[in-house]
Formats: C-alpha cells, structure tokens, sequence
C-alpha cells in the first residue's frame, strides 16, 4: 500500500548551513531579548541574545587556528567529534559551536556500560572527546582497549573541572581574552553531515545514524507545515493568546528528541526551557510547578512514572496546555489517565518517529485539519508534510489497506545511510526507501495504526504473534491488576529457533493486595480467554518491580529475556 502525505507540499528549501534557519531570520529581529534556558542545577539564566553570543565565541575557540589558540576545526579535516555528557548549557553550547563550524559530531549515551562506550567510540571512530568531567573516568578506562584509537591529549571538559585537562568553558575565556575575531557561519550543503546519533540498539549493537544539514533543515520545515496548518484547528489556540511558552527539559540531548526539541527548534518561536540534568519523577514535578510549565515533551515512560507518582495528586498542573509524546508506542489507557490529572482545555498529543527520519514521520492531526474529520481514537498518525509510505509484506510487496506489514518511508529528512557499516545500509535503506522494521497497518484514508515493533514479531507453530496484543489484553483485566507489562520471546518452542511469550508485569496497587500468585493466576485464565491458543504465554508471567527501558523510553525486552535464558540454562544444568 502506497500513501502520499496529505499535507501540502514543503516549499523549495535552502541549502544553507542549518544555523541560518536558526538565526537571523526576519522575524527574530521583532523578538524582545528574553530568557531563553535556566539550567536548574546551578540556577544560571540566559536570554536568547547571551546563547548566540556564546555560540559565537564557542565556534571561535573550536574553529580558530591552533596558532591563534583554537583547536582549528575545519570541516573538511575527517574530524569527528564526541561528545559525552549530561544536559547542560554547555552542551547546548558546544552542539551549536560545531554546526556553525560545519564539523560532524557524535551523540553518545551518558547511560553507556563500558562495552557499550568502547562499541561507540570504536564505531564513530571519534578524534575528539568532550566530556563531562564526573564521566571521564570511564572514557580514560575505555580507550585503553587497543581497537579505540582515541588518545587522552584528546580528550577536553565539557561541563565540569579535571586539574590538568582543559575545558570548553577556558576555551571560550581564552577566544575573550585574546579578542579573537568571530569564526562565521561556514557554508554547507544538503548532504554536509552533522551529526552521529545511535540507533536503539533494542536488539543487537547500536549503529550510528548519519544526519546532515539538509535533513535536519527539512525536518524543521516539515514541523513549521504541520503548524501553520494545524494552527486554525488547535484547541489551545486560545489557551495560547499572551502566554510565553516554558517547557521543562529532561530528555537527554543525545537523543534525537531531546536534541531537536531542546536545541535544534529551540529559536523556530520565543521559548523557555529549564534544562533539567536527567530525568527525576519527582524533579520534574517540582519543576512544572514552580516554573510554571505550559508544554511537556515526554515519552512513554515519563508519562508512566508521571502518573503512578503520589505527588502528581498534588502538584498544580494548571498551566500545562500541551502534553507531547514521543519515540515510542503511547497506549491509549495511559494517554486517558494523564489527561485526567490536566486541565480540560489541555492537549495530548502523540507522534511517531525514529533517528533514521531525524525525528518525525507521523503525526496525529487535530479535528477537521486537512478535510479528514477526527482521527480514529487508536490512529498513530498521518504522514507528515514531504513524506511518502508504504505498508509492505514479507515478501516485499505492498499491503492491503488495514493489513499488517513492515513501514518503508521516503523523504527529504530520511538519512543517507548508517556510518560505516554498509551491511546494514543495505538492509534497511532500499532504491530510496528507508524500511523502519515496524509493523503498521493503514486505511484508505491515510490513517497509521502501529501494529507492533517488526524485530520483536514472534513466530509461533508458523503464525506471527505480536507481544503488544498480548500486552494490550493482560493491561484490559478489568481489575486493573498491573501498572506495566512487557512480552517477549524466550526458548522453549516446539523447535530450537522457535520462541515462546512469556510476561513480565508490574503489580499496580490493587495487584499488590491481591498478591503476585493470585495476578498470575487471574491473568493466565483472562489471556486464555481473550487469545487464540498460540497467543498463550507459554513461556509464564513473572512479577518484576519495574520494566527496563532506554533513555528514550523504549523497553529493553532483550535484559529481560537474557535474564531468563541464564536461569533455564542454570536450571537445566542441574537437571
């Protein structure tokens, strides 16, 4: 099934450097000198003219000859640039400082084990590192494996002080006190690369999603489109008149959400986000409150740990006028619970995309925008502006309208590829079209339903079966017996390859008086009413206190199920 988005086509877009898109636009010059970030960890405040002055001077001390002091960054030198830290100004600051110099840089988790940052640094193949100095402890134990070829000269401070290593905050002091001329904004094309992000990495290694300045300066106007036309629709237009937007910022910057939401479209209209180092619960309550939130940017996740917090009983969200979530799946029964905690006027919304497509791909649209009515309560979304999808099968031809199948887009905001690993480009990018891996099915309208995520699709005596019906049924207990749930394969099919479902739940509150054997037991008799016989979870239910999950809010089936094979494994030995 082909789909072509319903939206109007993007208009002829420039191939500048995307800080051009970012600054100095006509209308930025009517804009009063606000506060655009408060860091809460330290309190710091800067107004939109502070941020581009420090970008000015960051950009100088990155890209200024090494005679004169700078590091010489320049582009085109095969440099390739970490950067390994918390949310932070100076993070803001060092992203924008490489962009204006054109040189590429890699995202890396601050969540990484020690395999997990050595598989990132040997894969991005990084000639610099800035980090955080409360990390590079395990940067110094990382690039003493012989197949990193980072060396420690090359390693400087991003937030923080080391004694005897230099820092971006002194580079910058050194750029003021030697009065070095500005560094401009260097030119770039479509295809400049600008940066690294790491895929998922929910089953098998993370790869490094290459995403230029074309792609991101088409994923901006594909936003600025969805808005203009949307505009007329939005039920918190009114809401909105004389409100100045604040937004609280946890998500990590080194996710494609984050970095968009927080840096990349932080100067498209007058905004103040208070960067939050990393997610807290309760952190960001008290933050929502005390600052007055107007938006939210969430994932899943967030949400979850949002609404079964006792403090969001007595919080005032009374500001809040927009909810939006990201990344991954948000069900529609935690949708409807944190909309019960907001004002009426409020809005959730939720889309879907992925770092292969810079950020977005899919969004839902508001009542009567675009001629198509109100969207099916259970719709993800349409395509957004510039896209083109298809649903296709297995065996590569294209799905029936409502019929599951595997989600191909095509577009200007598509990466050009993975870096360095063409098996892989091969795989997923095919004749143009990017294959996500995710199951969908879509309606003759233009409507996507996600169906389930394709890599974690199982098997079972020959039919697929997919965890997030089994997820969706065992959430329906009418008892409310489980606040979170996952499923996912594990060995114990009729042939060696073949997985079995197995569950993990967490109980909520009426689950933990009924007690975890008597929610076992409930939940088997209910899914095996609800499921066909192949759909059983044949691999048990396990209570667990909580699900792991990515920064980014999607859940980590592989600890779980690597958890399990351990234990049968051990368990059979003794046999």
């Amino acid at each position: 099934m082909y789909i072509k988005s319903s939206f109007p086509p993007l208009p002829p877009l420039p191939e500048v450097n995307i800080l051009h898109v970012m600054f100095g636009r006509p209308d930025q010059a009517q804009w009063p000198d606000y506060t655009i970030q408060i860091e809460e960890k330290t309190g710091r405040k800067r107004t939109y003219k502070e941020m581009q002055n420090r970008m000015e001077l960051g950009a100088t001390a990155l890209g200024a000859k090494v005679s004169d002091g700078g590091l010489g960054l320049g582009g085109d030198d095969g440099e390739m640039i970490g950067l390994l830290g918390d949310n932070s100004l100076d993070y803001i600051d060092i992203v924008l400082s490489l962009l204006r110099v054109t040189t590429p840089f890699a995202l890396i988790s601050t969540y990484s084990t020690r395999f997990e940052l050595v598989h990132a640094l040997k894969l991005t193949k990084v000639t610099r590192l800035f980090v955080d100095a409360k990390f590079l402890k395990n940067v110094l134990a990382a690039i003493e494996d012989p197949d990193v070829h980072l060396t420690a000269d090359k390693i400087y401070i991003l937030s923080g002080q080391s004694k005897g290593r230099q820092s971006f905050s002194q580079m910058i002091q050194a750029v003021k006190r030697k009065k070095l001329p500005i560094e401009p904004i260097r030119p770039a094309t479509k295809d400049t690369l600008a940066y690294l992000v790491m895929s998922s990495g929910t089953s098998g290694l993370p790869k490094a999603v290459m995403i230029t300045h074309g792609n991101v300066i088409y994923s901006i106007f594909q936003g600025i489109l969805v808005g203009q036309v949307g505009e007329p629709y939005s039920p918190i237009k009114a809401r909105m008149k004389d409100v100045h937007p604040v937004t609280i910022c946890p998500l990590p910057m080194f996710h494609s959400y984050g970095l968009h939401v927080y840096i990349l479209r932080a100067t498209l209209a007058p905004v103040t986000y208070v960067i939050q180092e990393k997610w807290s619960t309760s952190q960001y309550l008290r933050a929502v409150a005390k600052y007055r939130a107007t938006h939210m940017a969430l994932v899943p996740s967030m949400v979850h740990a949002l609404v079964n917090h006792p403090d969001i009983k007595t919080t005032d969200l009374s500001s809040v006028i927009h909810v939006g979530s990201g990344a991954a799946y948000l069900p529609q029964q935690l949708a409807a619970r944190m909309s019960g905690f907001l004002d009426k006027t409020s809005e959730i919304s939720q889309g879907y995309g992925l770092s292969e497509g810079t950020i977005a791909a899919l969004s839902r649209p508001m009542e009567g925008m675009l001629g198509m009515g109100k969207p099916p309560p259970n719709a993800t979304g349409i395509l957004i502006p510039g896209l083109d999808g298809r649903i296709v099968r297995e065996d590569g031809t294209d799905a029936e309208p409502g019929e599951v199948g595997e989600l191909w887009l095509r577009g200007g905001n598509i990466a050009p590829g993975y870096w360095n690993n063409p098996a892989a480009n091969a795989a997923t990018f095919v004749d143009g079209w990017l294959r996500t891996g995710d199951q969908f099915r879509a309606d003759e309208k233009g409507y996507f339903f996600f169906a389930d995520r394709g890599k974690d699709t199982l098997k079972v005596s020959g039919a697929q079966v997919s965890p997030k019906e089994i997820e969706d049924v065992l959430f329906a207990h009418p008892d409310k017996l489980i606040s979170d749930v996952t499923v996912a394969g594990v060995s114990g099919g009729r042939t060696a390859d073949e997985k079995v479902p197995r569950a993990w739940i967490v109980l909520s509150s009426a689950g933990k008086k009924k007690g975890a054997p008597a929610v076992i037991k409930a939940l088997e008799e209910w899914h095996q009413e609800s499921l066909s016989k192949y759909k059983w979870l044949r691999g048990g239910i396990e209570v667990v206190k909580e699900i792991p999950k990515s920064p980014t809010g999607k859940t980590l089936r592989r600890l779980l199920q690597d958890q399990y094979e351990r234990r049968a494994k051990k368990a059979k030995a003794k046999l």
